[in-house]
């Protein structure tokens, strides 16, 4: 199971994107950021509006050099119906991945192995194909994108700024701060 600071495993998957498909394998994913974003399944009710919230921040996710990955247990097939029959999901520009075997979606420690579906996952990988951030939420809750597009710019930040880290709420452009012993009890 992958869990913060753990490194990507290999694997090798099709995906469909902007009309095609496509192999996809970790190797991929080295040297850039990366969102991979686990739903349950296709032609559901909270899924669409999530990958569709998701695509209208796309551009700005591509702009800071994140690609994003969508991953169900669905194939590659079946991403490619519901593309083709979804307004919501015909505006996704980033790779759908199908998991039919459910390996990726093992790894990340979000099968359910009882209904062979992933849970509700968002995991941030750095450009080193080292986890960052992830969340899982109950079946019924929804994610928030733009919070998402915020964790990347804390998390690049980060990175990008050893010895700074971003407090709660922290929008690009605001005050970090410098963990030291004299700082302690000061917040």
């Amino acid at each position: 199971m992958i869990t913060i600071n753990s490194t990507l495993k290999p694997f090798t998957t099709t995906a469909f994107q902007n009309g095609q498909f496509i192999s996809i394998s970790e190797r991929d994913i080295l040297g850039r950021w990366a969102i991979f974003f686990f739903y349950p399944a296709d032609f559901t009710f909270v899924c669409p509006t999530e990958l569709g919230d998701l695509a209208d921040h796309y551009a700005e996710l591509q702009a800071r050099g994140v690609e994003v990955y969508s991953v169900s247990t669905d194939t590659h097939f079946t991403h490619k119906a519901w593309h083709e029959s979804s307004a919501t999901i015909g505006k996704i520009q980033y790779p759908m991945i199908g998991d039919p075997s459910g390996t990726i979606t093992r790894q990340f420690g979000v099968m359910r192995e009882d209904q062979g579906l992933a849970d509700r996952a968002t995991f941030i990988i750095d450009p080193d194909g080292v986890v960052q951030a992830m969340e899982i939420t109950a079946e019924g809750i929804g994610r928030n994108a733009e919070e998402l597009v915020r964790k990347i710019k804390a998390a690049q930040y980060v990175r990008n700024n050893p010895g700074e880290v971003c407090p709660a709420k922290w929008q690009e452009g605001e005050q970090t701060l410098a963990p030291s012993f004299d700082l302690v009890g000061k917040i």
